[in-house]
């Protein structure tokens, strides 16, 4: 007589990393708008569609037929969620469960989509962190910087990565082919995968930045791990925010290797290194972000607004 086939028990994320990420803080606390996040359904799929239509990509309007005013790319700098909500509301105040057309959508840029997502979920108790890395799908075959929303799916049980940003209009206008709430691991590269990459010779750092000229190689990548790291402690900040550890433009000495080779092991797999990236980033003013930041695109010091 046969034996009944059993089931492979779904793996459970560990209680203290699932407390962790599912808390909203920081960056993700909605803070007077907390109530209107936990109205809002609970699966990833209906949030990352209202995200759509509470957000424009300040690089991506000619999908949707309108223009930026000067004035408002002011929006795209805009870094905690209690603010871009702000902002949200004040351009149209309905329910954010309701889209609004596109010239009455934040402007913003993959981490106000990322962040928003990331701030709904942790408001439901679900896991959820931003990811700082690069993206295939945009430039091929160049890898550009992006931020996604990596989160605890409990059906498969493990980690997911929804880039929110690319609803059904974008998707089409770019070709994206891939499930835009389960992308593939070689299509979006976690910021320590292309460093371990670029580092072994199996990629190219030159193929790793954004737009052309000189923003790319591994100096960039090494500002990417900086940002990871600062993300996975839930300090969610702008892709070209500076501070401490991050390299300046084109400069990475020898002696630094060793440092971000050790950035890469740490937030390659967080959940292994929980407690080494906790007491890192606590412990090492280099890379834990300041009460000032440098916004390198408006190449001015600013003020942290939550940190």
């Amino acid at each position: 007589m046969s034996q009944p086939l059993r089931s492979t028990p779904v793996p459970e994320l560990p209680r203290r990393i699932f407390d962790y990420y599912s808390r909203p803080e920081g960056m993700s606390d909605a803070g007077r708008h907390s109530g209107l996040l936990q109205n809002l359904p609970s699966n990833v799929a209906a949030l990352t569609e209202i995200v759509q239509g509470l957000a424009i990509h300040q690089y991506a309007v000619s999908y949707y037929g309108v223009t930026v005013p000067e004035a408002r790319k002011r929006e795209s700098h805009i870094r905690p969620v209690e603010a871009i909500l702000d902002e949200i509301l004040a351009l149209d105040g309905r329910p954010l469960a309701e889209a609004r057309p596109p010239e009455k959508r934040i402007v913003g840029v993959c981490h106000h989509f990322a962040l928003l997502l990331v701030a709904m979920l942790r408001a439901h108790g679900i896991p959820a962190r931003y990811r700082s890395g690069f993206g295939s799908y945009f430039n091929a075959p160049y890898f550009e910087d992006h931020v996604v929303c990596e989160y605890w799916s409990a059906e498969k049980g493990r980690w997911a990565l929804a880039d929110p940003q690319f609803d059904e209009k974008w998707r089409a206008g770019a070709k994206i082919d891939h499930d835009v709430l389960d992308v593939p691991r070689n299509r979006f590269l976690i910021a320590a995968d292309a460093w371990s990459q670029c580092r072994a010779g199996k990629a190219d750092p030159s193929k790793f930045g954004i737009f052309a000229g000189d923003l790319r190689g591994l100096w960039f990548i090494a500002g990417s791990l900086v940002r990871d790291i600062a993300g996975l402690n839930k300090v969610e900040m702008l892709p070209w925010d500076c501070w401490g550890a991050v390299p300046r433009p084109r400069e990475l000495s020898e002696d630094q290797f060793a440092f971000f080779d050790r950035l890469a092991e740490l937030t390659q797999d967080p959940d292994a290194s929980f407690d080494d990236l906790r007491r890192v980033y606590e412990s090492d003013e280099r890379l834990r972000v300041p009460k000032t930041v440098f916004n390198a695109v408006l190449q001015r010091p600013e003020a942290m607004e939550a940190a």
